[in-house]
């Protein structure tokens, strides 16, 4: 079957455009992590918590779009290499709050700066403005699937 049969046109599909560039992006993202020793979910774990200290696996595993089981498996690997510190006990319920250390944090400067460039290369064709818009655009976007 072809796309007029369907009603989609691939080509033109806003969806699968999307699709395919965030599959471009997370090869370019993981290309330049490997070297690092860090997968892209890895990275932004340690992200996440350079922005929020003290996340909860469940929201660690929100932000970054894996399971709460795959977040606890990465989050004991990272605590076990030194790159983030869990309390042996919760202070309350049973959350244990996430924090960097500073080897996560050496890390994340690196996988950071190798990240920003990959961002960069995917915006060089655009403007300054028309990335700006871009990104509206894509928060709308997202707003409207989220919220509506």
């Amino acid at each position: 079957m072809n796309g007029e049969a369907n009603g989609i046109e691939l080509p033109t599909s806003v969806g699968y455009l999307l699709k395919e560039a965030a599959t471009a992006l997370r090869v370019a993202m993981e290309a330049v992590l490997r070297p690092l020793g860090m997968s892209v979910t890895h990275y932004s774990c340690l992200e996440l918590l350079a922005q929020r200290p003290g996340l909860s696996n469940s929201e660690l595993a929100r932000g970054a779009f894996v399971t709460r089981q795959s977040m606890n498996v990465l989050l004991q690997t990272l605590e076990r290499e030194g790159q983030v510190t869990r309390p042996q006990q919760p202070s309350a319920g049973r959350v244990l709050p996430t924090e960097l250390t500073a080897e996560g944090r050496a890390l994340l400067a690196q996988a950071s700066a190798a990240v920003r460039g990959v961002e960069d290369r995917m915006k060089a064709g655009l403007a300054p403005d028309e990335q700006k818009v871009f990104a509206d655009q894509l928060r709308r976007c997202i707003t409207s699937l989220t919220e509506g």
